[in-house]
């Protein structure tokens, strides 16, 4: 019988008695306790047990560590025989040197999001590339494959992004960037992988005349969430007509979105990305079907209780 509610927030101090029977998942993060995850997860899980009756014993729950404690705290979760775990800011880099083996796309983007047990430590896998491909084609309607891209932001948020975007085919590539150093980073992971994408660096404070019309805008920055805040860039700068995607997910409409709405294009917010990248780490460590309309569902209802 658990002890404990996955709604609960939990730190590395609290897994030192751990007597939770069943199978267990976990976020890790640093700060975690407004994580949709666990919700989603769970929700998932009760569904997916009522095709097979192992996963009735499955949880998943949130740990906020520092950066400084993740390396120990993995440790213990490995010991405790947690079978995956996600990760999010500011662990996903930082865990590369972790793992003891990594998925080739992860180590492309040089981060992974999602942990699964061996008998030796986890290996590593980045989930984040999938769940904004699927994200766009749900949310937007959009195909990479061939889209002009304007990928607003070049820090961690971006990387699964870029490369995921190189790997299926995009014409172009424009990174808006606040410095040069993220971008310089991002173009060192990209130009082994390119191949006849083109891809390009501008500064956010000055969009160049001539990007793609009718591209694709997606933000991975945090501007424009905050009240009153201005959208991250200028959309009636942007020639035809973008699609817009904010991977944020905190609010429900964010500057950016409300401003494509208000011009008339097509836009969506994050939580769809949240849940399909959700999806994928939840298949890679269970191995079965995972039901998206479930997990979905139960994003939107968390989010909207906030």
């Amino acid at each position: 019988m658990s002890l404990r509610s996955t709604d609960s927030t939990l730190t590395p101090a609290d897994l030192a008695d751990w007597s939770e029977p069943g199978t267990h998942l976990a976020v890790i993060g640093d700060p975690v306790r407004h994580s949709l995850s666990p919700p989603m997860h769970n929700a998932a899980l009760a569904q997916m047990a009522k095709v097979d009756a192992r996963f009735a014993s499955w949880r998943y729950w949130k740990i906020e560590a520092s950066a400084e404690a993740l390396p120990e705290t993995l440790s213990v979760l490995h010991r405790l025989g947690f079978v995956g775990v996600n990760l999010t800011m500011p662990h996903k880099q930082i865990a590369v040197s972790l793992v003891t083996a990594i998925d080739p796309h992860a180590a492309a983007m040089g981060a992974v999001n999602t942990l699964r047990r061996t008998p030796s430590g986890y290996e590593g896998f980045n989930s984040d590339g999938y769940g904004i491909i699927e994200a766009l084609r749900e949310s937007i309607g959009v195909q990479v494959a061939g889209a002009d891209i304007v990928l607003l932001g070049a820090g961690g948020a971006a990387r699964a992004a870029a490369v995921a975007f190189v790997e299926r085919g995009c014409r172009s590539l424009s990174i808006g960037y606040r410095s040069p150093g993220p971008f310089d980073a991002l173009g060192g992971i990209l130009r082994p992988i390119a191949g006849a994408s083109i891809v390009r660096g501008f500064t956010l404070a000055e969009p160049p005349l001539d990007l793609p019309a009718n591209a694709v805008i997606v933000n991975a920055t945090p501007l424009g969430l905050k009240p009153g805040d201005p959208p991250p860039v200028d959309l009636a700068r942007f020639p035809g007509k973008p699609a817009v995607y904010d991977m944020n997910y905190s609010h429900a409409n964010t500057a950016l979105t409300l401003e494509a709405t208000r011009l008339g294009l097509r836009a969506a917010s994050g939580l769809s990305m949240l849940v399909h990248q959700g999806v994928r780490s939840l298949e890679i460590w269970s191995g079965a079907k995972v039901p998206v309309d479930v997990m979905s569902a139960a994003a939107s209802a968390a989010l909207a209780s906030r």
